[in-house]
């Protein structure tokens, strides 16, 4: 048994990025915890209904996945970059030390949202080797409606070299987006369906696979 820590900055980055390998993980008898960086509960357009309902999708989802563990850091959305890093780099630093993962999943860092290159660089922050020896592999996955949008001259684009086979959980993964109903939509918008579906179409013609997600492998050590 491995434990797996998937570190999501918003709700929903999680099933996006690598549902499909989640739900693999714990087949094969992983641990896998959840972390959730930011909340909207603090926003002042946000009413109550909307974060119950919030809450409640994510409640479903956690119990749709079976995680072992969910964290939440509750730290507003679309302000990580107006916070001190050190601030977030010590709250997911204590998450880290009290799980222990072997394989931590973190957002591609030149996405369109600025909380996934904080949360990015936050993390990677707290996987030194020296500080973090349990820590043997990190991927980082993709982002629908998010890394196809970054636009940076400097990004080479999200180049994978790591495929999961998700062939016998696609479906699953679907039906738990479906969850997250305020923040999907038909297609031809980017977190749809349709989307997630040619996704890990596409991705399997890379990998000869019927249906995958892709990553970049930033470390192994074996």
């Amino acid at each position: 048994m491995r434990k797996i820590l998937i570190v999501a900055p918003h709700s929903d980055d999680e099933t996006l990025g690598c549902g499909g390998s989640i739900l693999r993980h714990i087949e094969e008898g992983d641990e896998v915890v959840w972390l959730i960086v930011t909340t909207f509960e603090k926003l002042k357009t946000i009413d109550t209904k909307e974060i119950k309902q919030r809450n409640l999708q994510i409640s479903n989802v956690n119990k749709a996945y079976g995680f072992s563990e969910k964290y939440e850091l509750k730290l507003e959305t679309t302000k990580l970059d107006t916070l001190p890093k050190s601030e977030i780099i010590s709250k997911i630093s204590q998450i880290i030390h009290r799980v222990q993962p072997q394989i931590i999943y973190v957002p591609y860092r030149l996405d369109a949202h600025s909380d996934h290159e904080v949360v990015y660089d936050s993390t990677i922050a707290c996987t030194k080797s020296f500080r973090y020896p349990f820590i043997k592999k990190v991927l980082i996955y993709q982002t629908l409606s998010e890394t196809e949008f970054g636009l940076r001259p400097e990004d080479p684009g999200f180049r994978p070299n790591y495929f999961v086979d998700i062939s016998g959980f696609l479906k699953k993964k679907l039906e738990i987006l479906k969850i997250y109903e305020t923040e999907i939509q038909t297609h031809p918008f980017p977190r749809s369906v349709d989307s997630v579906r040619a996704q890990a179409i596409l991705w399997g013609s890379y990998s000869n696979c019927k249906y995958a997600e892709a990553f970049i492998t930033l470390k192994e050590i074996l």
